[in-house]
């Protein structure tokens, strides 16, 4: 029986986050990140629609969650196990298989061996579970933020993330393609190269290119004269002007400003980007960072590229400094 992932702008039934709860991962940026999250839930839960579910571990980071948002109608706290927040890649990726869901569960191996944090290879079970659909696992490592859907069969990916041999070794864009066909139905996949610059994810999609609608793929566009990823911002966006999807339709590319130059305490390049932005029911979340002016640019392109939604653009510094931001912490469950 065929798969199909549906496109994140298709309805939910809900929305599943996860909560900063390891004081020793997030050290001093654990309260930050927690406003910054509970913000989040907050949207989500209201203008943006969703049933929010909020994974926390453990005893005190659920009295925490409860502090900030136990009042909020529409937010469901969930006692769960996790290494950290990241349930985009350690969840499962829900699909449709004939009249129902499934919940593809792949091995996690900690971004290539970087994070191995306990109970990260038991989220994908939890949430099928808390859904209450099947978990079809897959022999293969896989992150969910290493693709993107446009609800056609259509997947886009880079080769830096899913050909690293750190995941998968000795993967061919074949064999990748012959998995992405079995476990989520994929019709065809749309293959970019590098990703952000320091991103420990090796190139996650999601940082740099995604479906808005059908045959809409939006990319950044450099921010300031110092923005590190300019180049390939460029790069993929001429990539994606030359492709087409599983329908067989030339793709169409919306460019938003990215962040520009951003760096942390050590004056490293962080992977800040706007386009981790989150699809929820009736609400798309933006992250910003630093520079205002490039994020409200950045909410006012969003807007414009999904107007059948509110764009609303909300802080995500602190949530940053664990290395990623909105969409890496969040899975959405069809409905």
């Amino acid at each position: 029986m065929s798969r199909i992932v549906p496109a994140e702008w298709a309805p939910h039934r809900a929305m599943w986050l996860g909560w900063p709860s390891h004081a020793d991962l997030w050290a001093e940026d654990l309260a930050p990140a927690r406003e910054e999250v509970a913000a989040l839930a907050r949207a989500l839960a209201g203008p943006g629609g969703e049933r929010v579910r909020l994974l926390a571990h453990g005893a005190d980071a659920e009295q925490a969650a409860r502090a900030l948002l136990g009042d909020v109608a529409g937010v469901e706290i969930v006692p769960g196990r996790f290494g950290d927040i990241w349930l985009r890649d350690t969840g499962p990726i829900f699909a449709r298989e004939g009249g129902g869901d499934v919940a593809v569960g792949f091995r996690f191996n900690g971004w290539g061996g970087k994070y191995e944090l306990p109970h990260d290879d038991e989220v994908a079970a939890q949430i099928a579970a808390g859904a209450g659909v099947r978990l079809a696992p897959v022999d293969a490592v896989m992150e969910g933020g290493a693709l993107d859907h446009d609800g056609f069969g259509t997947v886009l990916t880079t080769r830096q993330c899913l050909l690293n041999p750190n995941r998968n070794d000795g993967w061919t864009e074949a064999a990748a393609e012959r998995v992405l066909q079995g476990a989520l139905g994929a019709r065809k996949v749309l293959w970019l190269g590098d990703g952000l610059k320091n991103d420990h994810t090796d190139g996650h999609v999601d940082n740099l290119a995604r479906f808005v609608a059908p045959g809409v793929v939006a990319c950044p566009v450099s921010w300031g004269k110092t923005d590190p990823n300019a180049a390939v911002y460029d790069a993929t966006a001429r990539a994606l002007s030359e492709m087409t999807d599983a329908r067989g339709e030339r793709l169409r590319v919306v460019r938003i400003p990215s962040p520009g130059r951003l760096v942390n305490d050590d004056g490293e390049v962080v992977p800040a980007s706007h386009m981790n932005f989150l699809i929820a029911n009736r609400a798309v979340i933006v992250p910003t960072y630093d520079d205002i002016a490039a994020g409200r640019l950045a909410v006012e392109a969003v807007q414009a590229a999904l107007p059948d939604r509110k764009a609303i653009g909300l802080p995500s510094r602190a949530i940053l400094t664990g290395g990623g931001s909105f969409h890496c912490i969040t899975q959405q469950e069809p409905a």
